[in-house]
This record gives C-alpha cells, structure tokens and sequence, in this order.
C-alpha cells in the first residue's frame, strides 16, 4: 500500500536554528518512513535563484538529498520560492512539479496545488504575481549580483508585510468561486492546498478542501494517505 506525506508552509531560510533542525528531524522521523513526501510550496523563506541559495542553504539541501535515498520527493513552488529551478533537483534528488498537480493515490483522487492562484480577492496580489512570473522579469533578476536580488527582496517583503496589515481576513483567504471553478475541471478529486496558513478541512458538495497550516520552530502539520487520509500533527 502506497504512502505519502502532505506537508506546505515549512518557509526555512538560511539560518541553522531550530527551525532548521526541525524539519531535518521530520526528514528523519517521518518522511524517510514513506513512499512519497510532497511539498506544496514555500519550502524556503525566500530562494534567490539556484545560483546563489543553493550554497547559502547547505544543511536543507543536504537533508533532502540523504532523504531522496530511500523516500520520492516532489516538491512544488510557493509564492516565496517560485525561481526553484533544475540545478535545485539535480542537488537535491527532488522532482520540481506544477500546478495543478493530479495525484492519484491507491484508490483516492487529489488536486495539489499551494493556494494562491485561488486568493483571487486580493488583486493587488495577483497583479504582483503576474509581474514576478514574467519570464523576462525572472531572467533579469537571476542575472543581478547577489547583493542586488537580496536588496530588492527584501524591499518586496517589506512593501508585502505593510499590505497584509491593513487587508482583510476574507481577502486573504481563497475565493469560494474561483475554488468551485477549479474543481469542476477535476470531478472526483479532492483539493489539498496551503499559502494561507489556515489549517482546516471543508466539506463541500462535490469535494472535500483540506487546508495545510505552516511550520513554527518546533510545530508542524501533514496530511498522511495510506488507505485513508489522515491529519498528522509534527512536535
């Protein structure tokens, strides 16, 4: 019987704190345990281009190779790590996959997706999105020095930070009706996401939504597919 995990939101960065050692415990206590290990996006804080944070994120990249030994690992880009990109696999021994992401798991029917492309309220947002996906915004920034990418990230963070606070709960989250709209295309199939933090399981009338919370220091939430479905919460 096929195994996997279902993790989102872990947003490590480059510093070896507990947050770090955190998810290398989970690497060894859960992940390594099971078939397959998905992540739905914003495994890392922020990721500059291969180039550059690959090296500056040494003992998560070498934590995902140990675990690519024994556990298939997929990993999908979030809104903080979306230039994830070839050289990242090739280190790591993971599966860079797209959204939305059909997986069909024994004898149950999922949609992966991180979340996101569904907060269609927040418009301001989607029209940054659009921008920083462009492949010819994405080829320039990669082409700037170091200093330069960590400068204007930053800046981006912080322009990020003030919006949220004066934005509404309801615009945060996902839109019922972009939602619907999405999962009338995949009959059958159940919506795993994250982005919004939100940890929780709706019940709706064609699908089932379940929701992945983000990782704290020493917290953390997976869903596990065996026969069932199942909410694992990580200490």
């Amino acid at each position: 019987m096929l195994t996997s995990l279902i993790i989102s939101d872990l947003h490590l960065t480059n510093v070896e704190g507990d947050k770090v050692n955190f998810f290398n415990k989970f690497c060894e206590d859960y992940a390594s345990k099971v078939d397959q290990l998905f992540i739905l996006g914003d495994l890392f804080n922020t990721w500059l281009g291969d180039d550059v944070s690959i090296k500056s994120h040494y003992a998560i990249i070498s934590s995902l190779k140990e675990l690519t030994k024994e556990t298939k690992v997929f990993v999908m880009a979030g809104n903080r790590d979306f230039l994830l990109s070839h050289n990242f696999e090739t280190e790591t021994g993971c599966k860079l996959i797209k959204e939305p992401y059909e997986l069909n798991h024994n004898a149950q029917k999922f949609l992966l997706i991180h979340g996101d492309s569904l907060c269609t309220d927040d418009i301001n947002y989607q029209k940054l999105k659009k921008i920083l996906r462009n492949s010819l915004v994405q080829f320039i920034f990669l082409h700037l020095p170091k200093n330069i990418r960590l400068k204007l990230t930053g800046q981006l963070r912080k322009k990020s930070i003030e919006a949220q606070s004066y934005k509404s709960s309801n615009i945060m989250d996902v839109n019922q009706q972009a939602t619907d709209l999405l999962m009338s295309g995949y009959p059958d199939h159940d919506l795993i996401h994250g982005h919004t933090h939100r940890q929780n399981t709706h019940t709706m009338k064609n699908y089932t939504r379940y929701v992945l919370g983000d990782w704290s220091q020493n917290k953390g939430n997976a869903i596990k597919l065996s026969e069932s479905l199942e909410w694992l919460e990580i200490n």
